[in-house]
């Protein structure tokens, strides 16, 4: 197997500017001008040329555009080169070994992989600047929307219909979240109604199911534990606490203690991942036939409902600058195997509040996808800022 210049994952892209990770990269295509479709570096690396990054261009830009395998000659035809279809195809088995594109079938034309699909965005992609037509469209949506809610869920719902994906917007987040207060009563059967209060004065209810049935008395005095223990602190500690003595030995701790701490873990969880995002346009990607199978929709679907793991995945992405790109397998979520996540994170007074981006097919128009987050994500620090 051939090796290639390994190049970053994740990048701040620039409108306007083709992107390069490193400037080794800078000097390939200046310094192959052979017809071989590589050769090798100082430390033995295989470099891809420059016509062999033209046809892979091509053939990705193809597959984009229709999404279906991509033949020789097609390529030929349409890259303008002077190149029959037989070096065409020469060229497209050096990529296949260098695990760039692949055969779905004997018989038909290439595809990318998702190594084809990174080295693509990493090296050989010309940002195209939003049209006028998106701009006008996404300065008028903003217009108008003062509170946070509204103007996250309004977001969300504009980037799903201007990409035609499924889009994610965070709630801006707070500082420090403190818990304040906690009260436990009981409901009828084994049911009990938790009420949070955390700082920002807000109030989290969730109804919980208990092994068994509370007296009242019994949770004033758990409640009366919770408080003592929590009260003043960040509600992140809390549940990482919370966690930890559900993991430990309870020695110290009589039943009744366990189990309120168990009732307060479902609540604080509830508390954090609350309202955390708002998604919208799900159902768009039962357009792309690759993400049609209805098993994987199901399940894709259940994560959206979840958001778990999708919320996993942003905080990942708050702490880095720029647009961040996750492509198949890069997720690191099994769910999202087929499928690309375009993000951005977005400032308030000089800190990064949230998160916005799309989820689509591996095969999704990246050089029009990545502006459109990043001006969006513009556009709602802007907008958040007014309000």
């Amino acid at each position: 197997m051939v090796a290639i210049l390994a190049v970053p994952r994740h990048h701040r892209l620039v409108p306007g500017q083709t992107v390069r990770r490193r400037r080794t990269l800078d000097r390939i295509t200046s310094w192959f001008r052979s017809t071989a479709l590589s050769t090798k570096n100082s430390s033995g690396e295989r470099l891809v040329n420059e016509r062999a990054q033209h046809l892979l261009k091509a053939l990705i830009e193809r597959y984009i555009r229709d999404g279906q395998p991509v033949g020789s000659r097609t390529l030929a035809k349409e890259t303008g080169l002077d190149l029959s279809p037989a070096t065409v195809r020469n060229v497209m088995a050096d990529l296949e070994e260098m695990g760039f594109v692949t055969s779905p079938h004997t018989s038909s034309g290439r595809i990318p992989t998702v190594a084809g699909y990174r080295f693509f965005v990493d090296s050989l992609l010309t940002i195209q600047p939003p049209t006028q037509a998106d701009l006008a469209q996404l300065r008028r949506r903003f217009g108008g929307l003062n509170d946070i809610p509204g103007l996250v869920e309004s977001t969300s719902r504009l980037l799903s219909g201007i990409t035609h994906m499924a889009s994610v917007v965070t709630v801006p987040r707070h500082e420090r979240i403190v818990f304040r207060q906690i009260e436990l009563l009981p409901l009828s059967e084994t049911r009990v109604l938790a009420i949070l209060v955390t700082s920002e004065g807000e109030v989290h209810n969730r109804i919980v199911i208990a092994e068994r049935r509370f007296s009242h008395s019994e949770l004033e005095r758990a409640s009366n534990f919770l408080n003592e223990m929590f009260t003043g602190q960040d509600l992140r500690d809390v549940r990482k606490r919370l966690v930890e003595d559900l993991k430990r030995t309870h020695d110290h701790m009589d039943r009744l203690m366990l189990r309120a701490v168990h009732l307060a873990r479902q609540v604080v969880e509830s508390a954090e991942h609350k309202d955390d995002c708002h998604i919208a346009g799900q159902t768009n990607l039962m357009e792309f036939g690759e993400l049609a199978n209805l098993e994987r929709l199901k399940q894709l679907f259940d994560a959206f409902y979840q958001k778990r793991e999708i919320l996993h995945l942003l905080d990942r992405c708050i702490v880095a600058e720029g647009v961040q790109i996750f492509i198949g397998e890069e997720s690191g979520y099994s769910l999202l195997d087929d499928c690309s996540v375009v993000t951005a994170s977005y400032r308030v007074d000089e800190r990064v509040v949230g998160v916005l981006g799309v989820i689509g097919p591996t095969r999704m128009d990246y050089p029009r996808v990545i502006p459109l987050v990043d001006v969006t994500a513009r556009l709602l620090a802007a907008a958040l800022r007014q309000s």
